[in-house]
């Protein structure tokens, strides 16, 4: 089997990262950058910490913020016109997988107009030309979109989000700087990173894994289980292996999918707004238990990875067990509530059971599933 791997052309990583913004913009020539970030992020001073360095350079830039923490259709559109009527050359996207998944939207109809609906981007588009070129700036923890090429809008008046893969999309550079994630709040942090803890095992039991994608999700799954906590006290030890291990987690699952756990949180946030890092935190171990029976053998690893005592010894049904219990047991140290009371409602189920089963990385999932099912794993979490 042939295996695709796609990742940044550069990317830096550590304190101090995003010094290394405009030198990167000098040296190709670039005039004037069109900053994607969302209001909060403005409004706290984080995007401000790159757009010093465009102005101490007299960088000339343009921000856009009509950014929702579900990107629509609608922020997509108005983004490309503003673009277009910045003069803008290059792209800077600030912030969580809102604002990356927005700018990559707009870099990739800026260049390939013909996708001017938006819709037309769903599942693999065949558009012809890369996105404008984008450096990323993630502020969070979780989402990976620096690293991927998949990117998510809301579809407002079907209520529906839609998955996007396209080689294309991917920006030229990711720039992962831990300062960058210093202010989030707590409960941000634990959404993201567990949303970066379900890439990480999604994508390593997913159908087409392979022997890079594992080598990637399991470091992955170690530096999260071993860094998640610290991040949610605000560590600088906790912050640096966050920023790194789910940026691990998106060099894998952006190559070979993810699962139902994806699929079924992603309905969530469409109809609910529920944060989705909260919505993949809730509904990972039900899928690992719906999963076990197929991708089980797979759980060992996984749980070694979490650092679970004495895994070595255990049966295969023990070990699997143990490893959902390390995944609830990370979860609940980082307050992430167990179940979907007060969120899911019972007349959406079929519905959202419906969207999850046509989602994109539904067919990922190591155990084939139908619509009936998953509406049986939605009412286990009410």
């Amino acid at each position: 089997m042939v295996s695709r791997i796609v990742l940044n052309t550069i990317s830096y990583h550590g304190h101090g990262a995003i010094e290394n913004i405009m030198p990167e913009l000098t040296a190709r020539g670039y005039k004037k950058a069109f900053v994607c970030s969302d209001p909060d992020l403005i409004k706290f001073g984080v995007t401000g910490k790159v757009t010093a360095l465009l102005d101490a350079a007299n960088f000339p830039y343009e921000v856009y913020s009509n950014i929702k923490a579900n990107p629509t259709i609608e922020n997509v559109q108005t983004g490309v016109a503003a673009f277009q009527n910045s003069g803008a050359d290059c792209i800077i996207a600030i912030g969580g997988g809102s604002a990356m998944d927005t700018a990559k939207a707009i870099g990739i109809i800026a260049n390939n107009p013909e996708f001017a609906d938006v819709r037309s981007l769903e599942g693999v588009a065949p558009t012809k030309k890369h996105a404008v070129f984008t450096i990323a700036v993630p502020t969070t923890a979780g989402t990976a979109a620096e690293v991927t090429i998949n990117y998510v809008i809301t579809d407002v008046e079907k209520k529906r989000k839609f998955v996007c893969v396209d080689t294309n999309d991917i920006p030229e550079i990711a720039v992962v700087d831990p300062d960058m994630m210093s202010t989030m709040p707590k409960g941000l942090t634990a959404a993201t990173g567990m949303d970066a803890l379900t890439h990480a095992i999604e994508g390593y039991i997913t159908k087409g894994a392979c022997v890079i994608s594992d080598m990637f999700h399991l470091e992955a799954i170690h530096l999260i289980s071993e860094n998640l906590r610290g991040a949610v006290q605000n560590t600088p030890e906790g912050r640096e292996g966050m920023a790194l291990g789910q940026y691990i987690a998106g060099m894998g699952f952006s190559n070979v999918g993810l699962g139902i756990v994806h699929s079924m949180a992603h309905g969530l946030s469409a109809l609910y707004d529920t944060p989705h890092g909260v919505a993949c935190a809730i509904i990972l171990p039900t899928g690992l238990e719906y999963n076990k029976g197929v991708a089980g053998g797979r759980y060992r690893a996984i749980g070694k990875a979490m650092g679970v005592e004495g895994i070595d010894a255990m049966s295969d049904a023990a070990a699997a067990d143990a490893t959902i219990a390390a995944v609830k047991k990370l979860s609940a140290d980082v307050g992430i509530p167990t179940d979907l009371k007060g969120i899911l409602k019972e007349e959406d189920i079929q519905f959202l059971a419906e969207s999850a089963f046509a989602d994109a990385c539904c067919p990922g999932n190591p155990r084939d599933t139908s619509v009936e099912e998953i509406k049986e794993l939605y009412r286990s979490l009410l």
